[in-house]
């Protein structure tokens, strides 16, 4: 009887284990950088807390440059960058895993009669060579240039892709993505670039070359205007258990539901 009794006190604490097993209890994880992709990044962070009772998640949105600053002076677990990392920031020791890829939207006010514009001409507006939007089938009004600040992921992807580094006259140079979609969205004469996967319905997003932007055409590679969300770890550091387990869940095939939720493409 008393090894019966034994027997079942093992499988008893064998299915306690199995229960608990893939989950954390306790913990942090903090992730820094780029403000396009809050929306992703917070989404599976919420979805990590709810599966992993008293792990703490927190997300803070410097932009992609200052977050892949915070990961090589350890100042987070996760750096995150709306660009691909330099090469001489992989000479620093930094990894990166490619999460999601993201389109740019070209964003105008919901009056401006445009809909459609080509990379070409997109490219010329921003460097000042096509002034007025009645040159391009819109109003007679003068275009007024928004873009991110330096260092910004999504002005970097943007700038590279439309052949316009160094050359964009910019009105207004703003430090998030929601701060672009709200100037855009008051101001008539107003272009600007942003998220995909933040664009609300305040603003319109302009087809490039016939291709509107969508999930599907992001994902064929028909959409041009794209980049990747990257995830920026120090090479040979080991991260926590917890930071790890976060790591590896965001980056698995259970995460793409709600990459996709969220307005991203997944790469897994």
């Amino acid at each position: 009887m008393k090894k019966f009794a034994a027997v079942i006190a093992v499988l008893s604490l064998s299915f306690t284990a199995l229960a608990g097993c893939g989950k954390t209890e306790g913990g942090t994880v903090s992730t820094d950088g780029s403000t396009s992709m809050e929306k992703v990044i917070g989404s599976l962070g919420e979805s990590f807390e709810k599966n992993n009772p008293g792990v703490t998640f927190t997300y803070n949105p410097t932009g992609s440059g200052s977050g892949i600053t915070a990961a090589a002076e350890g100042r987070c677990d996760i750096g995150l960058s709306s660009r691909s990392l330099k090469e001489e920031e992989k000479a620093q020791g930094l990894t990166e895993t490619v999460l999601a890829l993201d389109g740019i939207a070209v964003i105008v006010n919901p009056d401006n009669p445009v809909n459609d514009l080509d990379l070409e001409t997109i490219g010329r507006i921003y460097k000042g060579e096509i002034t007025n939007w009645k040159d391009v089938g819109g109003n007679d009004l003068e275009i007024v240039l928004i873009g991110r600040e330096a260092g910004s992921g999504t002005r970097d992807g943007f700038e590279s892709i439309t052949g316009t580094e160094d050359a964009c006259g910019y009105r207004q140079e703003l430090t998030s993505t929601g701060d672009v979609i709200t100037t855009v969205a008051g101001n008539p004469a107003a272009v600007g670039y942003a998220s995909l996967a933040s664009v609300k319905e305040t603003v319109k997003a302009l087809s490039v070359g016939g291709i509107a932007p969508t999930e599907e055409t992001v994902k064929d590679g028909s959409y041009v205007v794209q980049r990747p969300f990257v995830l920026v770890t120090k090479s040979g550091a080991q991260l926590s258990e917890t930071a790890q387990k976060f790591f590896d869940y965001i980056t698995s095939p259970e995460a793409n539901e709600i990459i996709s939720s969220a307005g991203a493409v997944p790469v897994k």
